[in-house]
């Protein structure tokens, strides 16, 4: 099988190098690396000219192109036409030395898998059982590992607001868990793949393309493609799909409309698998929107970056408000 691997970048050119690096000393190399840079200098494009890697075609957009589902569906247009499968990788990610032999290999066991994420294991919290018992609001336990959930999970579980659905799989009301899974070598089923590490069949991205509602940063534009990818066959996370995600603070929104397409983009992403959720779920949404806004405002008091959680709040708040006389338009 043949595959290409399509980075957007835009205003990262360290984050990127160190990638590339990570690439170059892959088992199985890239038939065809396309970068695809919005930044507004030429940082990256110096840096790609000083370090040479195979098989790379470097293309600077213009500002009508920039933005990340429109730089990735300007990658899909540049494939090579003998490609099988396309990688997704966010430009500050770091990649183990199997990383595309063992997505390869999914494809290769599977031909009904047609998309596949891999996992952060920096960011892979599981650890083995001790225990036959872990309080579920607290905790969940999958294959003799558990993990620990977050303050605002396990908020939502006291409250009667969690998910009871696995990791990866978006609940009627949308909000599901992002925990991911143990990395244990075991592919699993699920409806959301993460655009830091995500990769899919030709056929798939020639069919669909990259939502252009999830303007500049994209937040959820991941979430939504690989919904509407499941009209393919099936997305699974796979834990042998293994690197490093290193959250680069270059080029991401202020927090005001960071916070706002949290809500908007939220909303959006939860109507593109239910269009019209029943009364009870869309009452779960909602409480749940209110509860993460004032976690936020409470966060004002709780932590050092103050203003940074305060302008989020606002823009959670205003997201939520704008959807009482704007609601988007969804695409499916």
């Amino acid at each position: 099988m043949k595959f290409s691997l399509i980075i957007c970048t835009y205003m990262r050119p360290t984050a990127l190098l160190r990638l590339l690096k990570t690439v170059a000393t892959q088992s199985l190399y890239p038939d065809e690396i396309l970068i695809i840079d919005g930044s507004i200098d030429n940082a990256t494009q110096e840096i790609i000219e000083k370090n040479k890697f195979k098989n790379l075609i470097y293309y600077k957009v213009e500002a009508a192109q920039r933005g990340l589902t429109k730089q990735r569906n300007l990658g899909v247009e540049k494939l090579r036409k003998d490609i099988d499968f396309v990688c997704f990788l966010d430009d500050d990610t770091l990649l183990s030395i199997d990383y595309f032999k063992n997505i390869q290999e999914v494809f290769i066991s599977d031909a009904n898998i047609t998309g596949v994420g891999g996992i952060a294991t920096n960011e892979n919290n599981w650890k083995l059982n001790s225990s036959d018992y872990y309080n579920q609001k607290k905790y969940i336990s999958i294959d003799g590992y558990h993990v620990k959930l977050g303050q605002r999970h396990v908020l939502r579980n006291y409250l009667g607001l969690g998910s009871n659905k696995p990791p990866g799989i978006m609940p009627e009301f949308s909000n599901g868990l992002s925990c991911g899974y143990p990395l244990i070598g075991k592919n699993y089923t699920v409806d959301l793949l993460i655009g830091m590490s995500m990769s899919f069949r030709r056929s798939v991205v020639d069919t669909i393309k990259f939502s252009t509602y999830f303007e500049g940063y994209g937040l959820y534009e991941d979430a939504d493609f690989s919904l509407r990818a499941l009209q393919f066959g099936k997305n699974v996370l796979a834990t042998n799909v293994q690197l490093e995600h290193h959250h680069d603070a270059a080029g991401r929104p202020n927090k005001f409309k960071y916070g706002k397409m949290v809500t908007r983009n939220g909303w959006y992403v939860w109507r593109v698998k239910y269009a019209k959720p029943k009364l009870r779920a869309r009452f779960k949404w909602n409480a749940i929107a209110i509860v993460l806004i004032l976690l936020r405002f409470v966060n004002i008091f709780t932590t050092k970056k103050k203003l940074e959680a305060f302008t989020e709040a606002l823009g959670r708040f205003y997201g939520l408000l704008s959807l009482i006389f704007n609601k988007p338009s969804v695409q499916r």
